[in-house]
């Protein structure tokens, strides 16, 4: 008996795989329904499964962060997702399982056969080869996936102003002048923006380096913005800042 969770923010979704597994894979228990990745964390964690059905796209953390705090793995992984261009290439290169919703029985079924017949020990390091590889497609796309309230933002980097922070939320201001809240904390999109031309100039302000339009000493050094917005540089980082400002 092969032993799984199920992971969507929608309900409807959860039911509707679990009713599918019930009825055509006899093979597979459902432990519990997740929805949300906060609440599929803790009870992946305590119920140990052997499988989890994970949607891609779910508000607050996207699959890949969740897997990230799983890690080391010690479940096999098959997909759910409406559509991702960045994640399906990497299934295809990875061989990753993964169904397109609507969920077809003729795939499931098929997917857990393949589930069966799959080393555990390989299947853990091509799960780390695809986290690794969808921050890659990221960072080469210049695309940076964000949490809104209502899903996930995939923002182009170039168009990032500046991130400012709100207390657990922040709001990323574009080029055009628009505004995303984003539930994350800067510090959390900080570390998504890594290896992009980002710095923390200030503990509630994270500006692109590529639309700063001057650095003015007056009252203890701020900067101006291409979206005419003005930001103080902290004094402590004042120094990190200059430093790397001179790599550009």
């Amino acid at each position: 008996m092969i032993k799984a969770i199920l992971v969507d923010d929608e309900v409807s979704c959860t039911d509707v795989l679990h009713w599918q597994l019930e009825t055509y894979c006899p093979s597979v228990k459902v432990l519990y329904e997740c929805n949300s990745p906060e609440d599929a964390i803790e009870k992946i964690k305590t119920l140990q499964p052997d499988v989890i059905f994970l949607d891609i796209e779910m508000p607050g953390m996207n699959a890949f962060e969740m897997l990230n705090a799983l890690k080391p793995f010690s479940f096999e992984v098959i997909f759910t997702t409406a559509y991702n261009q960045f994640a399906v290439q990497a299934f295809k290169e990875k061989a990753i399982d993964y169904l397109l919703k609507p969920i077809e029985k003729s795939d499931l079924i098929a997917a857990v056969e393949k589930l069966m017949q799959k080393e555990k020990t390989k299947s853990s390091e091509k799960m780390e080869e695809l986290l690794s590889l969808f921050k890659e497609q990221m960072k080469a796309n210049k695309k940076v996936a964000l949490p809104t309230n209502d899903g996930i933002s995939f923002l182009n980097v170039d168009q990032i102003v500046r991130v400012e922070s709100d207390s657990n939320y922040s709001y990323v201001f574009l080029e055009k002048g628009e505004k995303v809240c984003i539930t994350k904390t800067l510090k959390q999109i900080e570390e998504s923006l890594e290896g992009q031309p980002f710095y923390r100039v200030h503990q509630s302000h994270l500006v692109n380096l590529n639309h700063i339009i001057k650095y003015m000493k007056d009252g203890g050094g701020y900067l101006v913005m291409s979206d005419n917005t003005t930001i103080t540089v902290a004094r402590q980082r004042k120094d990190g800042f200059m430093e790397m400002f001179s790599k550009l």
